[in-house]
């Protein structure tokens, strides 16, 4: 069909116009369908929250001292020694070595195999007997003595004589015993004496040098 004039302008055929618009109608909703099937555009990511800014840590408080081992050279010795001036355990053990080594040159004792300046039991007793030695020789000659006196008033001297010997020599022997006991029970204690004296000499040089590196010991 031949386009109409009217008015002085171009008018479409009806029939062609409708075509026209149902062309632009499906490239429309063609168009709107590929927009649709885009990925949508991602969602705006949110801005990082501000950390709130870190505290200052605390200031380290200083360590405590830490106290000698009990296989320390000073619990050895029956001491304890605190150190003072915040020595390290590993300060303490080397302070206590040298000190070990300076006592024992000072006073020329060695606190590990202490020896008794004192007679051994076995000494004292061989001394106990060289000094009764004729206590039973002794008694048995006062025992016969004694016995021939009374003897003689029974009318029988000499069975009262050698019946008091035996019973002097009996008692002379008896006397002997007791004397080497008596003098292994002091040779014993005189050890004691020397070994508790060598060791108190000793600690005292050991708590001197010690004390001299910052230590209290007790």
């Amino acid at each position: 069909m031949r386009a109409l004039e009217a008015n002085g302008g171009f008018v479409m055929p009806y029939a062609q116009s409708s075509r026209y618009l149902t062309l632009a109608a499906l490239a429309l909703l063609a168009s709107s369908g590929s927009y649709a099937q885009q990925p949508g555009a991602s969602a705006p990511t949110a801005a990082p929250a501000h950390a709130a800014p870190a505290q200052p840590a605390a200031p380290a408080q200083p360590a405590a001292p830490a106290a000698a081992s009990s296989g320390s050279l000073s619990s050895s010795l029956g001491l304890y020694a605190f150190p003072a001036k915040n020595q390290t355990a590993q300060q303490q053990a080397n302070d206590e070595t040298y000190c070990f080594g300076w006592a024992k040159t000072q006073t020329g004792i060695d606190p590990m195999n202490i020896k008794p300046h004192a007679p051994d039991q076995q000494t004292a007793a061989n001394q106990a007997d060289a000094a009764t030695q004729g206590a039973r020789a002794g008694g048995a000659a006062r025992g016969a003595a004694g016995g021939a006196i009374i003897g003689a008033i029974a009318g029988d001297a000499g069975t009262g004589a050698a019946a008091g010997a035996a019973a002097g020599a009996m008692a002379g022997g008896a006397s002997r015993r007791q004397a080497r006991r008596d003098a292994q029970t002091q040779a014993e204690q005189q050890a004691q004496m020397s070994v508790a004296q060598q060791k108190a000499s000793y600690n005292k040089a050991f708590s001197a040098c010690m004390e001299g590196k910052g230590y209290t010991i007790k």
